[in-house]
């Protein structure tokens, strides 16, 4: 773990670590604030997220159909 000032001081070896698999994390007051990660493992764990996410659509249509199901659901009036 690195602090804020130490990262800036030694960002080079901070990305070297990164780059080698090892996400670094930095902290900033005392804090845990970021971590610096390679690209490819940003992108895997983004991609990973995506998949498991599924789309807002197929949300929506496993929603129940039926009012009764969720009566305190109601729609709102919509002035056009």
């Amino acid at each position: 773990m690195w602090t804020l000032q130490d990262a800036k001081n030694r960002f080079s070896a901070v990305v070297e670590a990164a780059l080698a698999g090892q996400p670094q994390e930095v902290t900033r007051r005392g804090k845990p604030a970021v971590v610096v990660m390679s690209a490819a493992d940003y992108e895997r764990m983004r991609s990973a997220a995506a998949e498991r996410r599924g789309s807002f659509a197929a949300h929506l249509l496993s929603l129940p159909a039926a009012p009764e199901a969720h009566p305190e659901i109601r729609p709102r009036d919509v002035d056009f």
